[in-house]
C-alpha cells in the first residue's frame, strides 16, 4: 500500500536521532523498549544512558545486585519492569549462554516482554518482518484504515496483526520505528497535524473526518484506594529504613517502617500527606515524623528489624517516589 512508501521517505527525513537507533544490538534495543514503556523519552533518555554506561552488556546486567539494579532504576517508577530485567537477563546467561533469542517466537517467552516490545526487537536487531503494535502504531491504524474496532481488546491486536505483517517492507525495524515517530510527532492523540501529513490522502479518518473519534479505546480500569502510614524515626543524624520483600508494588524498594503500635507513644513532630497516582492505585500516604532518643531508638531498631542508616547515605539506596520525593526534593 502506498501510506507504508510514503512514511518510510518521511522517517528518512524526520527519524529522531536517539542513541539506541545507533545500534542493532539487540540488548540496547531491549533495555531501550523496556525503559519507554511508562516512560517519556525526554524524561527516560539520560536513565538510558546511564543504565548503559553501567550495565553495558546482559552479563554485566546479570552479574549486578537486586539493589544495584533497583538504584539505578529509581526515578522511573514501574519497579516490575526493573525486576523483570534482573531476571531475563540471569536467565539468558545461565539458560541461553548469554546469546539473546532472535526470532519473534523466542524473544516473547522471555519474563517482562510482551508482544510489542518482542516485535520490536526481532524486527529492529533480527530484520524479522512482524508488526511493533504500541500506542501509536494502532492509532496510526485504526486512523489509515478508518478501523472502529477497539484497541483495548486482544482480537484487535490479532486484526492488526495479521492485517500489516505481509504488508511490512524489507526494512521491517525501520518501518516499526517510522510509525513510532511519526503516531509520535504527527499523528498524535490530541490535535493530530493533519495538515502536515504525508498520509493524508491514504486516510480513512481524516477522508471521513473521524481522526478524534479514532482510535476507539474502552477504559475497564478501576482505580482502588490506599492508605499506607509510615513512621520517619530519627536521632540525630541516623534513621530507620525496611527492605520492601513482599510481592507488591514496590517490591525490592526500601521504605520506613511501617506506622503501628511501636510507635504510638511517641511524639509526632509532623505529619506529611502525600497523594500518590500509580495505575491501579491511588495511594494516600502519611508520614509521620518522629525524634526520639538513642536508647529508644536503638531498642525499636532491633524489635522491627530495621536497618540503622546515616542521612548522608541515603541516596545510595532505591526508594519508591513518593519517598524519594519527601527525602531528597521537599
Amino acid at each position: 500500500m502506498n501510506f507504508i512508501s510514503l512514511l518510510q521517505k518521511w522517517y528518512k527525513i524526520n527519524k529522531r536521532l536517539l542513541p539506541w537507533r545507533e545500534t542493532l544490538s539487540p540488548y540496547n534495543i531491549w533495555i531501550s523498549e523496556i525503559i519507554f514503556q511508562q516512560t517519556r523519552i525526554n524524561q527516560g533518555y539520560e536513565y538510558y544512558l546511564n543504565f548503559i554506561q553501567r550495565f553495558p552488556n546482559v552479563k554485566v546486567l546479570a552479574n549486578a545486585s537486586e539493589d544495584e539494579v533497583l538504584n539505578s532504576w529509581q526515578g522511573l517508577g514501574y519497579y516490575s519492569r526493573a525486576h523483570n530485567l534482573h531476571f531475563t537477563a540471569k536467565y539468558i546467561v545461565n539458560e541461553l549462554n548469554g546469546i539473546f533469542p532472535n526470532s519473534y517466537h523466542e524473544i516473547i517467552k522471555l519474563k517482562g516482554i510482551g508482544k510489542y516490545t518482542a516485535a520490536a526487537i526481532a524486527s529492529i536487531s533480527f530484520n524479522e518482518k512482524v508488526p511493533a503494535l504500541d500506542g501509536n502504531a494502532f492509532r496510526v491504524y485504526s486512523r489509515v484504515f478508518g478501523s472502529e474496532k477497539d484497541i483495548s481488546k486482544n482480537s484487535t491486536f490479532t486484526y492488526f496483526f495479521d492485517l500489516i505483517k505481509p504488508l511490512m517492507p524489507e526494512n521491517p525495524g525501520d518501518f516499526n520505528q517510522a510509525i513510532m515517530d511519526f503516531g509520535s510527532m504527527v499523528c498524535t492523540p490530541l490535535h493530530p497535524k493533519c495538515d502536515q501529513c504525508i498520509i493524508q490522502e491514504e486516510c480513512l479518518a481524516y477522508t471521513n473526518n473521524l481522526q478524534n473519534v479514532l482510535p476507539i479505546k474502552s477504559s475497564s480500569v478501576k482505580i482502588k484506594e490506599e492508605n499506607i502510614h509510615y513512621a520517619y524515626l530519627f536521632c540525630k543524624d541516623l534513621t530507620l529504613i525496611k527492605k520492601r520483600n513482599n510481592n507488591s508494588i514496590w517490591k525490592g524498594l526500601y521504605e520506613f517502617p511501617l506506622f503501628d503500635q511501636n510507635f504510638k507513644n511517641y511524639q509526632i513532630i509532623h505529619n506529611h500527606q502525600i497523594k500518590h497516582k500509580l495505575s491501579h492505585r491511588l495511594l494516600t500516604i502519611t508520614i509521620s515524623e518522629i525524634e526520639i532518643d538513642e536508647n529508644d531508638f536503638y531498642q525499636v531498631a532491633h524489635k522491627i528489624n530495621a536497618i540503622i542508616l546515616n542521612k548522608n547515605n541515603l541516596k545510595s539506596y532505591a526508594f519508591p517516589k513518593p519517598m524519594e520525593n519527601f527525602l531528597f526534593y521537599n
